[in-house]
């Protein structure tokens, strides 16, 4: 008994990180995750470099981004950020 009782505040220290820290990343990894694998086509896109763009293609796991003035990068695909605006 004595054991459980010194042990509750370490406990009760390691749940309230789980519910404030880990859980919410990693609900946060998920959404970026599905984000990354719904690209398509048209998509306007931001890098995590700051590079706008557009997706010209997709494949297993690289895009390839228009930019302004019409030259086709290729990157990874988790190197995008977020979708700015879906078409």
């Amino acid at each position: 008994m004595d054991l459980l009782v010194q042990l509750s505040p370490i406990i009760l220290m390691f749940v309230i990180f789980y519910f404030l820290l880990i859980r919410p990343q990693q609900k946060k990894q998920k959404k970026v995750r599905e984000m990354q694998s719904d690209l398509k086509k048209g998509d306007k896109i931001v890098t995590i470099g700051g590079l706008h763009g557009t997706v010209h293609a997709v494949n297993e796991g690289n895009i390839v981004l228009t930019v302004e003035d019409g030259t086709k990068l290729t990157y990874d695909r988790s190197a995008v950020r977020e979708v700015v605006n879906q078409d």
